[in-house]
């Protein structure tokens, strides 16, 4: 049986509208899942919808007006309201998994956010206190990385051997429950040149390699540390499944130059399926007609792909 997966629009003021409404248009999206879009009608009449594709109508902002482009405080709520109802009813069994178009963190935070992303925000409100992480998405090449959004400057300070190797055995849960049976995982350098024999650091043969060897001794198939100028272009080619680096735009520069419009991103590990389009809400091309729905449509297939891998396994997303 097909899942049943639910469709939010995102910030209502960026393309995520535009692009759920021509998701629901695309028939290949119907033959995926039985899709539940939830939000506010007019918003879907402001991305270019129609009555008669389907609606259940949620609108816990229903005098805000839809101010494209803008990022405002009412936007924020209504996604963080959306969020937070639409991993309730996948939680009870209504539904199966939750795909959701763009969102904007500033608007996110002017409406009350107070963690650090949407990922987290969705941790509390399921009361999740286990391992989660985000991972990145592009033509069957997965990434995931040991610290997210702090400061380049501390990034070296949250590298140690035990969080490398839970992000090494995140990423090897998540994509074993994808359908990967033994996923081929490259562990990415924090240095220029893998540190160079320790002329650039030592953080390589110190921390990374022996977290590398202990992750490959309990049965991960993990290799590196590797350069980060060129683990890409090795995982491009097909010799890995996953790359795991130490902070966020070394994966995210890679994956975004590989294909802006087609990457997904997945909220791994929650006990429910998330995935979202890697992009954002593009404020700039609010209604030009550019924005399409690619990326959020192989969110879905993602979605789904998760859906009946934790049916099938019975294990979290």
């Amino acid at each position: 049986m097909k899942p049943k997966i639910i469709l939010l629009m995102g910030d209502r003021n960026g393309i995520g509208p535009e692009i759920a409404v021509k998701l629901l248009a695309d028939p290949e999206s119907h033959a995926m899942a039985e899709l539940e879009l939830m939000g506010d009608p007019k918003v879907l009449t402001a991305g270019g919808g129609t009555p008669d594709q389907a609606i259940e109508t949620f609108c816990p902002e229903p005098d805000a007006p839809v101010e494209p482009g803008k990022a405002t405080a009412a936007a924020g709520r209504e996604v963080l309201a959306g969020l937070a109802e639409a991993a309730r009813r996948v939680a009870a069994g209504q539904a199966q998994g939750l795909v959701f178009a763009p969102l904007n963190k500033e608007a996110m935070h002017l409406g009350g956010l107070q963690q650090e992303d949407e990922m987290r925000y969705l941790a509390r409100e399921l009361d999740y206190g286990g391992d989660f992480g985000e991972l990145n998405v592009l033509d069957g090449l997965w990434t995931t990385r040991v610290t997210s959004h702090v400061p380049l400057s501390q990034v070296a300070g949250h590298i140690s051997g035990e969080s490398i190797g839970q992000s090494i055995r995140f990423a090897h849960h998540t994509l074993t429950n994808a359908g990967y049976e033994t996923p081929r995982i490259a562990v990415a350098a924090l240095n220029p040149h893998a540190g160079d024999g320790g002329n650039f650091g030592r953080e390589e043969i110190e921390i990374i390699e022996p977290a590398v060897a202990a992750a490959r001794n309990s049965g991960i198939a993990a290799e590196g540390p590797f350069p980060s100028d060129t683990v890409f272009v090795r995982a491009q080619r097909g010799e890995f499944d996953c790359v795991v680096t130490m902070f966020h735009d070394q994966g995210q520069i890679a994956m975004k130059l590989m294909g802006f419009g087609r990457g997904v991103t997945v909220l791994g590990g929650l006990p429910i399926p998330v995935a979202t389009c890697g992009h954002g809400t593009a404020y700039d091309i609010v209604g030009t007609g550019q924005a399409t729905p690619e990326a959020l449509k192989n969110a879905l297939r993602l979605c789904v792909d998760m859906a009946k891998g934790k049916a099938n396994t019975g294990t979290d997303a």
